[in-house]
Order: C-alpha cells, then structure tokens, then sequence
C-alpha cells in the first residue's frame, strides 16, 4: 500500500487534542506518513504551555497528500499570518485532500480553500466561518468532495478515523478505533449545546465571547482588506 504523507501544521496556542486526537489516529494507520511541520522547527507552545517540536519548516516542506490545520487561540495570528495563508494555498494545488479540526477550518477560509465547499468547525465558531461564506453544517465530520473538516476538539478522532477508512478501508479505520479504544460514554450530556442546558450553555457562552468578538472583528478587518484591495484600480 503506498501511504500518503500528512502534514500536519503547529502554530503557537493550538489546541493539544486538535491535534493530537487526528495524531494518535494516523501514526497507527499503515496508509499514512506523518510529517509534523511549523512555520519554523523551533519549539512551539500549545495552549497551556506543552511544548511541541515541528520537524519541517514551511519553506522545507515536500508536497503533502493530505493538508491538516487544527484550531485554538493561535488561529487569530494565523488567520493575517500570509506566510501560513500562501502555504496552503501552494500545497492545496495538488493535495488529495484540504482537512481540519475545530477553528483550523477558519484558516483554510481565511485561504479561501473553503470557497464553493460545505465545511464544519467548532459549533462555537459556525457563525464565524459563515463570514467567510462558507456552508457550515454542524456534525461531526463533514466531506465535501476533498474537502473533510471536523468539528470542535475531539471530533478530531472521528475525522481522523473517516480519514483512514476513505484511505485505507474501513476495517483498517475499526482496527485503529479498537487500538484507542474509542468507545465514548461521556459521563454528561453537556458536550453540544443542544443537549448541555440553558444554564451551562450560557455560561459557556459568557466564558468564549471575548474570543468571538476578538475572531469577529479580525475576520471583519481582513475581508474589508480584501475587498478593497480588489477594488482598487491595478497599478
């Protein structure tokens, strides 16, 4: 079987299990190759301080079969950062398939590697990614021809296990599956907003609305950015 090479992107605050969860899925599926790559090797500090290393910097990056963007606090900076923005759209010429997890799926749109595409983040940021114009749809996984993103956190399991079994068959991906043992029984109701209850879901609410504020004003900035300089006259 010849494997596919994912790249799968670093940035400073991401969130761990974005990407850790797909992480744990690939590098036991024998249909993948793992590259980890950041925009430079240096150490990169995930949200609460764990410490990651990239082995390929961007510029050193052979082409990937599969393009993957988790999602955390970092994708503010990522969303303005055209050295990650023109990475993906350069690799996203010729990568079998463009993935996310969580409010990576921001990055891709801020790419416009979501234009024309139905997509999924978190259910936190759906309004968000509707500012790019994309058709959000709130499961878990959605695949809109190469186009596979994943919902918030640990949906990043999930996604990773539609991925290999798309790749590498479905009893590979339920081998895979065993091996984590990845049989959820969530000891609360609380993990979507439509099953947590008024008072958890305002709370939660409150607690992530500076977030989307700060997110909704630079989205604001970048496409009004845009839109200007696409009005401009050529020079």
């Amino acid at each position: 079987m010849q494997k596919l090479k994912v790249g799968m992107l670093l940035f400073p605050d991401l969130t761990i299990l974005d990407f850790t969860g797909p992480y744990d899925v690939f590098v036991k599926a024998p249909c993948f190759d793992v590259i980890i790559i950041g925009e430079t090797t240096a150490l990169i500090r995930a949200e609460g301080g764990l410490l990651l290393q990239p082995e390929v910097a961007i510029h050193d990056c052979p082409q990937l079969d599969v393009l993957f963007v988790p999602g955390g606090k970092g994708i503010n900076a990522c969303l303005t950062n055209p050295v990650i923005l023109q990475f993906l759209q350069q690799q996203a010429v010729q990568a079998k398939y463009i993935t996310s997890v969580c409010t990576g799926a921001l990055v891709l749109a801020a790419a416009g590697l979501l234009d024309g595409y139905k997509a999924t983040t978190h259910w936190r940021s759906l309004e968000l990614l509707r500012m790019f114009g994309v058709d959000t749809v709130e499961e878990r996984v959605v695949r809109d021809r190469n186009r596979i993103t994943g919902g918030g956190v640990t949906a990043g399991i999930d996604f990773g296990l539609v991925l290999t079994a798309l790749i590498g068959g479905e009893e590979t991906a339920k081998i895979v599956q065993l091996q984590l043992e990845y049989n959820p029984a969530p000891p609360f109701r609380a993990g979507s907003p439509n099953t947590a209850g008024l008072p958890v879901l305002q709370k939660t609410k409150e607690l992530t609305a500076h977030m989307v504020d700060t997110r909704k004003h630079i989205i604001r900035q970048l496409l009004q950015d845009r839109a200007a300089a696409s009005a401009a006259p050529p020079q």
